[in-house]
């Protein structure tokens, strides 16, 4: 039932799709583009990366942000939230993965590997794998519990910019 964007106007807005219009003001607080977006998995928050380098997580129904995570040096390409809601997930131009406990605010993992930058992150089902895209060629998968890699898969000609499991896991 709502939609969120995110702008280089340095905003997020929250939309109603069925009455298609913007849900209440425009959520501030980040200093740059804000470059990637996710909901969590209950819709009850919503994570925002920006080339500002921070990371917000923001209360839907009030509008507010936490105090954002901070750790990337250049700017937040891709964010996921878990299947559970407990962690979240950020890829960065600054060639890493960081994956963030949401409710102690705290970085749990910094995945290094890629050698150009994270275009792209998502969870499989059970939250045990993360997927990471590069402008490097490749995808790599890492263990959300260790934050070891478990394998890269090469294969393409130019930069991967998305990766996504399909629904049941078996598929990425």
């Amino acid at each position: 039932k709502i939609l969120a964007s995110a702008s280089a106007d340095k905003t997020i807005k929250l939309w109603d799709v069925g009455k298609s219009r913007a849900i209440g003001n425009p959520l501030t607080g980040h200093g740059a583009n804000v470059s990637a977006l996710a909901f969590s998995p209950d819709g009850k928050m919503i994570a925002t990366g920006s080339v500002d380098r921070m990371i917000r997580l923001w209360d839907v129904q009030t509008g507010r942000s936490r105090p954002p995570f901070e750790g990337h040096v250049t700017l937040i390409s891709a964010i996921a939230f878990s299947p559970d809601g407990k962690t979240i997930a950020s890829g960065s131009y600054d060639i890493t993965i960081k994956i963030w406990d949401v409710a102690r605010s705290k970085q749990l993992h910094h995945l290094t590997g890629h050698t150009s930058e994270v275009t792209g992150v998502a969870f499989n089902a059970d939250g045990t794998m993360l997927a990471s895209s590069s402008r490097d060629k490749t995808i790599k998968l890492w263990n959300t519990q260790t934050g070891q890699e478990i394998r890269t898969l090469p294969g393409h000609a130019s930069d991967v910019f998305a990766v996504a499991f399909s629904p049941d896991g078996k598929t990425l």
